[in-house]
């Protein structure tokens, strides 16, 4: 697992660029036009003043340094661009001039990615506008994009902000999910499980749903907290919604407690049937050395080298001795049986 620290690798002459950028007017109908948002980020600002939507969305992907760039054509003040700019993020929310910074997180369904290698979404909320800001892309993004583009937009701002964690959420159940499964199918056969690949694997899925949990307590933390500031612009509905993407973000973290004592709960299972397997291995050759420890005593007693040994001259002492060796076998195999060790 990566750490939080998002910043690409830049050389001092790359030249900062962004990978995205769009935005939507949105009306209080909840239709939605497209801005015309230049490459680098400009050209939203004067359709906003305009004050012909109810609020307007702005989206910026790219480079720290790209994004450093293209925030300075947008009237935000230096703390709000340090914060969209933070190479180190954690889910939080915090007021500031009326509006809020915010920061959420998403699953990396990016290809070759692993899922828990979360994308930070860094947010600028107030009550005419919504500037967000990513490094890498996101699908949960595209899902509210592809939403605003078919008349489906939301109505307000915090509306807004609840329904991009509420897509945040919607891709992390499926990888939730999965990890359950990957659960499920080792508790099912836990009698063939107890191999070291079982283990890894159980190993992995704790670490994964581990990973997932740092990011999403505090997420739904944050976004209580964006809920319960009490500001005026936060229609009824709006908290309706955020209390839902709250609600679903909880039952995630649930699961993911439950996962996380799941996969300790059938380790021990997997240890235990491995060391209840490793007993019986071992029972079975004590019960081969105790056959064979009184025979291994008579031949070796037989077979040293000195005079007076008994049936030594006997042409029949071979035979004699393979009778007494199995007469041995014989009440041995009584006497366990009698003691219940077989």
């Amino acid at each position: 697992m990566t750490g939080s620290a998002e910043k690409p690798a830049e050389t001092p002459a790359e030249k900062p660029a962004l990978n995205a950028a769009f935005g939507y007017g949105v009306s209080k109908s909840g239709k939605a036009s497209a801005l015309d948002v230049a490459p680098d980020g400009r050209g939203a600002e004067a359709e906003r003043a305009e004050g012909t939507h109810a609020f307007t969305w702005l989206h910026l992907q790219g480079t720290l340094g790209a994004l450093a760039e293209a925030l300075k054509h947008h009237k935000l003040d230096t703390l709000t661009q340090a914060a969209l700019t933070a190479e180190e993020t954690r889910p939080r929310s915090s007021p500031h001039e009326g509006g809020a910074i915010i920061v959420l997180r998403g699953v990396n369904l990016n290809e070759g990615a692993q899922p828990q290698d979360m994308i930070s979404l860094r947010i600028w909320v107030t009550d005419t506008q919504i500037v967000t800001c990513g490094i890498r892309p996101l699908k949960a993004l595209g899902d509210v994009r592809s939403m605003v583009e078919s008349g489906r937009a939301p109505r307000s701002t915090a509306e807004m902000v609840a329904a991009l964690a509420l897509r945040l959420s919607d891709r992390a159940e499926p990888v939730v999910a999965e990890l359950n499964e990957v659960v499920d199918k080792i508790e099912e056969g836990i009698d063939e499980a107890a191999t070291s690949d079982s283990r890894r694997e159980l190993a992995e899925v704790r670490r994964v749903a581990i990973a997932l949990r740092r990011y999403m307590f505090p997420q739904r933390d944050a976004l209580t907290t964006f809920e319960v500031e009490g500001f005026s612009w936060v229609s009824k509905l709006g908290h309706s919604h955020l209390r839902e993407a709250v609600d679903r973000i909880t039952r995630l973290c649930e699961e993911l407690d439950s996962i996380r004592d799941r996969t300790q709960v059938v380790h021990d299972q997997v240890m235990d049937a491995r060391a209840e397997k490793m007993n019986k291995q071992m029972f079975v050759l004590t019960i081969v050395s105790a056959f064979f420890l009184p025979l291994g005593f008579l031949t070796g007693l037989l077979g040293i080298n000195v005079g007076g040994l008994p049936l030594a001259s006997n042409p029949l002492g071979f035979v004699i001795t393979c009778a007494v060796l199995l007469a041995v076998l014989v009440g041995e195999y009584w006497l366990f049986k009698k003691l219940k060790l077989f």
